[in-house]
C-alpha cells in the first residue's frame, strides 16, 4: 500500500545526449555546424561573432555593439528595412539580432523549404549591412527614450553601478549605453564596427533543423558565404579585474519608499572549475522560491517581495549577487540578514536535501531548454563562442550531478564570502544612509 506521508521519489534525468554534429569551414574561416532535427519542418540558423560590447571604444562603451546588432536588420545596400521584413514573414520565418558584452548574435529560422532564402537574408543582413541614416536617426531617439524609461528604474541603477564597481576599468563595467553614447552614433562608427568584427574568421555559423542532406546544406552555406572576406580581428581587452574589497556605494534617489540592494563579488566563467559548485551553491542560497534567502528574506522576515542571488558568466569572468528591494525602515536589517546567508553557505555544509533538490532543479531546467530547435541552436552557438568543447552540453548534467558539499563549502568561500564584497544601495539617503554607514564607510553618490 502506498505511504502517503512521503513524498515520492523523483527518478534521476537521464544524461543529455547531443544530436550528431557535423563540423566543418569555409576556407575563410567560417566554423560551421549541422545538426539535424526532422520533429518540425523548420530551419534554424544562429550567426555569432565575437563582437560584444567589451570590443566597444571608450567614447561609444555599452552603446557601440548593441546598435550595430540593431540596425543589422534595418537595411542592406539591397534591401531596405521593410524589404527585409516583408522577405523574412514570406518565409514563415523570423530575424532579429542581440548584443552581449561578449558576442553578436543573428538568430533566423524559416520553414525548412526556405532554407535558401533564409541563409541569403542571414548572410546579406551580415555582411551587406548598410546602416541608412534615417534608421540610425530612429534608432537613437528610440533608445534614449528607452534609457530615460530604464534610468527611471531604481534596479536599472543598481545594476548598473554593480557592475562599474565590480568589473572597473575592464570593459565589462559598462554593459549600456548613456545618453552621450547614443547621441555619438553615426554610420561611420557603426560600419568601422561591422569591418573590424564581423568577419568570416570571427564567426560561427549553426544550422539545425530539417536540412537538406548534407553536400546540399554545405552548397548552399557556400553560396552564400564562400566570398566573404577574412580579416584580422580585434582581440579582446586584457582580462585584468580588480581585487574583491568591502565597498559600499548608496546612489541617492530622493524619495524612494524602498531600497535596492546588491551585494556580490567577481565569480568565475563556464570553464573554471568553480563555476558548476557556485551554480549549485547558488541554486541552494538564492536560486528560487525554495531557497534559503527567500525562505529566510521573505517568507520568514517578510522583508521583501523577491529576493534571490544570481551567478552570471561571461566569457573572461563572471559575477555573483544577493538581490532584493526592501521597505527603508528594515534596510539594515535585511542587509544583515543577507551577509549571514552569505557567510553560512561557506561556513558549514549544505544538507543532502538541499543539495538533492538543486541538482535535479537546475538538471530538468537545463534539459527544457534543449528541447528546442531555438533552444538547442542558441546554446550550441554559445559553447562554440565561448571556446568550449561540443561535448560541454552532454557533460552538464553529470557535472551539476557531481557537485559536493566540499565543493560548494570551497565555491562559496571563494565567491560568496560577503567580507570583500561590493555592496551597492539605491534609495533614499535622507532615509537610510544612517543605518548603512553601520556597515562601513559609505561613498554616496547621486542618481543618474
Amino acid at each position: 500500500m502506498m505511504d502517503r506521508t512521503k513524498p515520492p521519489q523523483t527518478p534521476a534525468l537521464p544524461i543529455y545526449k547531443l544530436p550528431p554534429v557535423f563540423e566543418t569551414a569555409l576556407p575563410n574561416g567560417l566554423s560551421i555546424l549541422l545538426i539535424e532535427d526532422h520533429r518540425f519542418p523548420m530551419a534554424t540558423a544562429r550567426l555569432g561573432f565575437q563582437a560584444g560590447s567589451k570590443y566597444d571604444p571608450a567614447p561609444l562603451a555599452g552603446s557601440l555593439s548593441e546598435a550595430a546588432a540593431a540596425l543589422l536588420i534595418e537595411g542592406t545596400e539591397g534591401r531596405t528595412a521593410h524589404q527585409i521584413a516583408d522577405e523574412t514573414a514570406a518565409i514563415g520565418g523570423s530575424l532579429h539580432a542581440s548584443s552581449s558584452p561578449d558576442h553578436l548574435l543573428l538568430a533566423a529560422s524559416a520553414l525548412s523549404e526556405n532554407l535558401p532564402q533564409l541563409l541569403n537574408l542571414v548572410a546579406d543582413v551580415a555582411l551587406h549591412a548598410g546602416f541608412p541614416e534615417e534608421e540610425i536617426e530612429l534608432y537613437k531617439r528610440n533608445r534614449a527614450q528607452e534609457l530615460l524609461s530604464q534610468r527611471a528604474e531604481a534596479s536599472f541603477q543598481a545594476d548598473e553601478k554593480f557592475a562599474e564597481l565590480l568589473f572597473a576599468p575592464h570593459p565589462y563595467s559598462r554593459q549600456d549605453p548613456t545618453l552621450e553614447t547614443i547621441e555619438k552614433l553615426d554610420r561611420a562608427a557603426l560600419a568601422g564596427f561591422r569591418d573590424r568584427t564581423l568577419s568570416p574568421n570571427n564567426a560561427v555559423l549553426v544550422l539545425l533543423g530539417a536540412l537538406p542532406p548534407r553536400e546540399r546544406a554545405l552548397d548552399l552555406i557556400a553560396a552564400e558565404f564562400g566570398a566573404w572576406q577574412s580579416r584580422e580581428s580585434p582581440p579582446p581587452p586584457p582580462a585584468r579585474f580588480p581585487e574583491p574589497s568591502r565597498s559600499i556605494v548608496l546612489v541617492d534617489r530622493p524619495g524612494s519608499v524602498q531600497a535596492d540592494i546588491r551585494i556580490g563579488r567577481l565569480a568565475v566563467p563556464r570553464d573554471h572549475p568553480s563555476y558548476f559548485p557556485l551554480l549549485v551553491g547558488n541554486a541552494i542560497l538564492g536560486g528560487g522560491t525554495s531557497s534559503r534567502i527567500f525562505a529566510n528574506i521573505r517568507e520568514k522576515k517578510g522583508y521583501a517581495y523577491d529576493a534571490h542571488s544570481a551567478a552570471y558568466p561571461l566569457q573572461e569572468s563572471g559575477s555573483f549577487a544577493v538581490v532584493t528591494q526592501v521597505r527603508n525602515e528594515v534596510l539594515a536589517e535585511a542587509i544583515q540578514a543577507l551577509l549571514d546567508e552569505m557567510h553560512q553557505i561557506g561556513a558549514q555544509p549544505v544538507s543532502e536535501e538541499e543539495l538533492d533538490t538543486a541538482r535535479n532543479y537546475l538538471s530538468g531546467v537545463f534539459a527544457i531548454r534543449l528541447e528546442t530547435q531555438d533552444g538547442l541552436a542558441g546554446q550550441i552557438a554559445a559553447v562554440k563562442l565561448l571556446g568550449l568543447p561540443l561535448d560541454y552540453l552532454e557533460q552538464y548534467t553529470r557535472r551539476v550531478r557531481a557537485v559536493s558539499q566540499e565543493g560548494i563549502l570551497a565555491a562559496a568561500a571563494g565567491y560568496m564570502d560577503p567580507q570583500p564584497a561590493s555592496i551597492v544601495v539605491v534609495g533614499d539617503a535622507s532615509q537610510i544612509l544612517a543605518p548603512l554607514q553601520s556597515f562601513g564607510k559609505v561613498q554616496v553618490e547621486q542618481a543618474k
